[in-house]
């Protein structure tokens, strides 16, 4: 079952008990009020998305979230680990963009805390350019990320059963991914815009799988 919720997560943690999920995959602010930045360019090949201006990653999170996070979910995976709390972990995950020459990071850390090595995932994502030209996915959000990093997360650190959490919920890539693989997930999202955009993503998603083949 997917549920999403347009709440503050703060809140919503509040409400848990410890160890309530299994996994919390979550993709943070970073604080670098990224809306009112520039987005980059692509070699020149992409035109630029203007996305709204908005204040939701002018701060990073505060300790008490990581915390929280800590308290209701056994294990954790949290991108931004090169911008906020240094962290000591075995099992960092890196997602290579292959982006090539660009404005953009060559690639994004994640703190895990399982204890295996470290690990890269390669899929292109590089404005109109990504791994998966058959499904591309319609960026919706500044900060978006792929499902197939979602799906390549969830088959190599979930177990089949395991409850997901995202605080963060984004453009709901990870929504998908968990529909796709048959695992439960809560998602939370503050932004009212974005909540009703990853919603609308995620029911157009469903209904496409639903459609009978002729």
């Amino acid at each position: 079952m997917i549920e999403l919720h347009n709440i503050d997560c703060m809140e919503y943690l509040a409400t848990l008990e410890d160890n309530a999920f299994e996994l919390a995959i979550v993709d943070p602010p970073y604080g670098l009020d990224i809306t009112n930045q520039s987005q980059g360019k692509v070699g020149g090949v992409a035109k630029k998305i203007d996305y709204a201006k908005k204040d939701w990653d002018k701060n990073a999170p505060p300790e008490e979230y990581f915390n929280q996070l800590e308290r209701v979910s056994k294990n954790q995976i949290i991108w931004g680990a090169n911008h906020f709390r240094a962290r000591n972990s075995s099992c960092y995950i890196v997602w290579d963009k292959v982006n090539g020459a660009s404005d953009f990071a060559d690639a994004e850390l994640a703190y895990t805390t399982f204890t295996s090595a470290v690990r890269v995932f390669r899929f292109k994502w590089a404005g109109m350019l990504q791994g998966d030209m058959k499904n591309k996915e319609q960026r919706i959000h500044p900060t978006q990320k792929p499902v197939k990093l979602y799906e390549w997360l969830l088959m190599n650190y979930a177990k089949e059963g395991d409850r997901i959490l995202d605080t963060h919920l984004g453009s709901g890539s990870i929504a998908i991914a968990c529909h796709n693989l048959g695992f439960d997930l809560v998602g939370c999202e503050l932004d009212t815009d974005y909540f009703e955009a990853a919603k609308k993503r995620l029911e157009q998603h469903q209904s496409q799988l639903r459609i009978p083949l002729t």
